[in-house]
């Protein structure tokens, strides 16, 4: 089910600084943000030979990374994501083994224009898991 990994995402209180560390100290090619409102985060992706970094910063008083920077408020790992051929036979594949899927358990748009689904870190030894369709 699972393919590669698209890319490990870094939780950070201020978007614009962690993106310049990442320029200026590892030389590392970042994109411009992203802010995506539906998910209540602003992105930027440091572009990797193999995969990618996602720095995500919160936007909005509802974003669900709050409560993550509360407890870790100079930022950490958030997720991971695969990729996954199926979103949907993915999905009802890890439902019926009794993985809790977060939220109403449709995908959503994700920052690649392409369709996300989050999974309880519960059920994944303490990980927040992103499965994006390719």
């Amino acid at each position: 089910m699972l393919g590669r990994i698209n890319h490990i995402a870094i939780a950070v209180p201020d978007i614009a600084a962690a993106a310049a560390t990442y320029r200026g100290t590892l030389d590392a090619k970042v994109s411009e943000p992203q802010s995506l409102p539906e998910h209540g985060v602003t992105v930027v992706f440091v572009e990797l030979p193999n995969s990618k970094v996602e720095l995500v910063e919160p936007l909005g008083d509802a974003s669900p990374l709050l409560k993550f920077l509360a407890k870790h408020p100079t930022g950490g790992m958030h997720h991971i994501c695969y990729e996954v051929e199926d979103i949907q036979a993915a999905r009802d594949r890890l439902i019926a083994g009794g993985a809790r899927v977060l939220g109403d358990g449709e995908p959503m748009i994700g920052a690649h224009g392409k369709p996300v689904l989050f999974l309880h870190p519960k059920d994944f030894f303490g990980t927040l898991i992103e499965l994006e369709q390719v």
